[in-house]
């Protein structure tokens, strides 16, 4: 479990978003916790896919390479 502390706004927000969804404070919460996770995972995982690229090249060197360019 846990408890957080959130300003009167953001609680009324919470609230309003809740009732036109049927749902609760509670699940809006945990859906957008969920959320904010994946995304940072995602952006975590972009990180380090550019930091293992040893270089980078043009696309003419590329196609260059892969003769594609006669």
């Amino acid at each position: 479990m846990l408890a957080i502390r959130i300003d009167k706004e953001i609680e009324k927000e919470l609230d309003l978003l809740a009732k036109i969804r049927g749902s609760n404070r509670s699940a809006v919460v945990r859906e957008a916790i969920i959320q904010y996770l994946e995304e940072n995972e995602d952006l975590q995982l972009a990180k380090d896919s550019l930091s293992k690229m040893s270089s980078t090249k043009s696309l003419r060197q590329l196609r260059k390479e892969l003769g594609l360019d006669s």
